[in-house]
């Protein structure tokens, strides 16, 4: 699977975000600054989803295997 990043020139330098990831936002001076940011920013937020999911099936009779999707 591939995600589309947003990136938009704005005063300050460069804001970006993931179009199929919300909450993946960032901001830097510079474009390559702001895709390196957004990268981190991707990462920190699937480890706080996996965390909360975590917690939440504490004790739950789950199963857990990997998915990926061909889109």
């Amino acid at each position: 699977m591939k995600l589309t990043a947003v990136f938009e020139k704005v005063a300050e330098g460069y804001i970006g975000f993931i179009e199929e990831l919300p909450g993946a936002n960032t901001q830097g001076e510079t474009l390559e600054e702001a895709r390196e940011n957004l990268r981190e920013a991707v990462n920190l937020v699937l480890e706080a989803n996996r965390a909360l999911v975590e917690e939440s099936l504490k004790g739950r009779n789950v199963i857990k295997e990997s998915f990926s999707t061909a889109a």
